[in-house]
């Protein structure tokens, strides 16, 4: 029998990259140029969805796409996998939540009392077929906690602390709680100066306060204080390990899962109004045109005054005219100001409606809403895209030519578009009859503005901004510097949320040893790997949070099978038309075959459906109604039908 794996000379080259897979086992490897690598399930060596694969490309002429083989498995994605137990023939095995693990996993004896249950399992051998213990019930499918804790682990994130970082946690409440003096007589005192908070309704932790005082008529000091984590986390301890392997705070439809013990998120390092905190900041004299006069930097000790909402915040500023010298009027103007200098350098707001869902107390979907977006919310912004900007430009002017440079500074970047990707986003605009100019074949961030200006309040709003934005090259953390396309930043790191983010913190040490000029003696941590774990740690927390809201979704239209909603076509494949509901968001597919009439074709250049004989159309953008005809919530999947 002739090996599968065989090529033959075939071959052109060889890739290493990450492996998507169906559902149906087939794989995909991404290319930065051209078609996308198809691997044929008998090629591809075991791989898993998200592993790192080296690949042989083949040139088929047989085949409709480029032709893979995996030859090696270079980097698993992850060990641990979530799903039920399952008995077959006295065999047991885990049913995985995730459809595109289409490989059996089989389990020890030891499951056998947990048949039925939502388990997560560890791989403990990798040849076929795959074995796995299992080290964690979690309950029983279908109910609330259950599944969005499953959606966590399947993640890769943990949802409780070890023992040894709770301990170390609390240990730091008995040390530094209350401050102790001799800690506040090394910080720039700024108790006396009027300080607030703005956050949601619901925050727990407080990472951020702005704080303002009168210079001269026309002159002012604002502080932005950040929460500093690093006097509590320290490198090498159990805190700080735990943080790095988090890598950032996870938002889910219904709870937090924090980067930190809760007794320093939400208290200790928490800017909690009417309380003594310790702060790292950036200080500003600024004039009421926004132009920086001095800028300081260092440990600081606040006393919030007030704890604003974001509403709280709002209502106030509209009762404040233009002249109004109160200090929130003030902070308002100089922001709006710093808002029109940012797009007037070419920044892009890619700003779309956030969905949210309220839950009963038993964690059921009960109402869908929009998240409006206030001024109070682009206030505080400006003033941490100033802080994160001010800081990432010291931070690269101090280490520049040296060693560190490039190896010591985890920078926020955001490269320029992919010309090929414009490209596919120029036609689709085109088919909902907007014109992406080009100058010299490159589109400009004023160009996209232009667009994304245009679309304000039509109902394709959302979609169009949507597909502007997965257009764009994804914002990463590196330790090589090439600015922030989105933002038009030359330079950019994140500083202002180092409870909920690792990266943050890491700039607090750098920034910290170049002020006391420890990086001279001591040199700085290469952090060169934790940039692309950090990276890949955001987009998987950022799967969970679509994927819990996204449950939700299909809860909800479940128990609603045969009403009529209105949407508009998302997206539009050679096997069926994709909805967006307007109320919810919940997106569901009609099936081809179910459009009744005529014998419907995919025509994929003009991002249509078209009837053969009635020569009837739908294409993208097109606002609809429906009647939800089914919901898998087990796959969260929802089949829809057109009235």
């Amino acid at each position: 029998m002739k090996n599968p794996n065989s090529t033959g000379n075939r071959s052109l080259s060889h890739v290493v990259s990450v492996i998507s897979m169906t559902g149906k086992g087939v794989g995909y490897i991404s290319q930065d140029k051209g078609d996308d690598i198809e691997i044929q399930p008998e090629r591809t060596r075991g791989a898993m969805h998200g592993d790192e694969v080296r690949v042989e490309i083949i040139r088929d002429p047989r085949a409709r796409r480029i032709q893979g083989n995996v030859l090696e498995i270079t980097k698993r994605a992850k060990n641990r996998f979530v799903g039920t137990v399952v008995e077959k023939d006295r065999v047991l095995s885990l049913k995985a939540d995730d459809r595109k693990v289409t490989r059996i996993i089989t389990l020890d004896e030891s499951a056998r009392s947990a048949i039925g249950f939502k388990v997560l399992a560890e791989i403990s051998n990798w040849s076929d077929p795959l074995t796995a213990k299992v080290v964690q019930i979690i309950g029983k499918p279908g109910e609330h906690n259950t599944e969005i804790t499953s959606i966590v682990l399947d993640k890769g994130f943990d949802v409780v602390f070890p023992q040894g970082v709770e301990e170390e946690a609390r240990l730091i409440e008995q040390k530094e709680k209350p401050i102790p003096q001799n800690e506040i007589a090394t910080r720039r005192d700024m108790r006396s100066t009027y300080t607030f908070t703005i956050d949601p309704k619901d925050a727990k932790d407080f990472d951020d306060a702005i704080s303002y005082k009168a210079i001269a008529d026309n002159v002012h000091e604002i502080g932005i204080h950040i929460a500093d984590v690093s006097h509590y986390v320290r490198p090498g301890s159990a805190l700080d390990e735990e943080a790095l392997k988090r890598s950032l705070s996870v938002y889910l439809v219904d709870r937090t899962i924090p980067m930190l013990p809760e007794v320093l998120s939400n208290d200790i390092c928490s800017l909690n109004p009417h309380e003594d905190k310790l702060t790292f900041s950036a200080i500003f004299t600024i004039d009421d045109k926004a132009r920086i006069k001095e800028r300081w930097f260092g440990k600081t000790i606040i006393r919030s005054s007030k704890r604003y909402t974001y509403e709280d915040a709002e209502a106030e500023m509209q009762t404040l005219d233009q002249s109004s010298r109160e200090p929130l009027s003030i902070l308002r103007n100089v922001a709006r100001i710093l808002r029109k200098q940012k797009f007037d350098a070419g920044a892009i707001d890619f700003d779309t409606a956030e969905i949210k869902c309220e839950l009963d107390a038993r964690g059921r979907p009960v109402k869908f809403y929009r998240k409006q977006r206030l001024e109070a919310h682009m206030l505080v912004e400006d003033y941490m895209l100033l802080a994160n900007r001010e800081v990432a430009e010291f931070i690269h002017k101090s280490l520049e030519n040296t060693k560190s440079a490039t190896s010591a500074v985890l920078y926020r970047v955001h490269d320029t578009p992919d010309p090929e990707r414009l490209q596919d986003i120029s036609a689709f605009l085109r088919v909902l009859g907007h014109d992406l100019e080009a100058h010299d074949g490159a589109v400009t961030s004023s160009a996209i503005r232009k667009i994304l200006a245009s679309v304000e309040g039509i109902p394709q709003e959302d979609m169009i901004k949507t597909a502007i934005l997965r257009s764009m090259a994804k914002a990463t953390y590196s330790t090589y510097n090439i600015g922030h396309f989105g933002l038009a930043f030359k330079f950019y790191a994140h500083f202002t949320s180092p409870i909920r983010r690792y990266a943050d913190l890491l700039i607090h040490r750098v920034l910290f040893s170049i002020l006391t000029n420890a990086h001279k003696t001591h040199g700085l941590r290469n952090v060169t790997k934790i940039g692309p774990e950090t990276t890949r740690k955001e987009i998987l927390a950022a799967e969970a949070e679509r994927a819990s809201l996204k449950r939700k979704q299909v809860e909800y239209m479940s128990e609603r099978i045969g009403q009529t909603f209105e949407g508009v076509i998302s997206g539009i494949s050679e096997w069926g038309i994709y909805i967006a509901d307007k109320e919810t968001g919940s997106e569901g597919m009609v099936r081809l075959s179910d459009i009744g009439g005529d014998y419907f074709e995919y025509h994929e250049k003009n991002f249509t459906v078209r009837g053969k004989q009635t020569k009837k159309s739908f294409s993208v953008g097109d606002r609809v109604r429906f009647k939800v005809k089914g919901a898998n919530v087990e796959d969260r999947q929802l089949d829809y039908v057109l009235v």
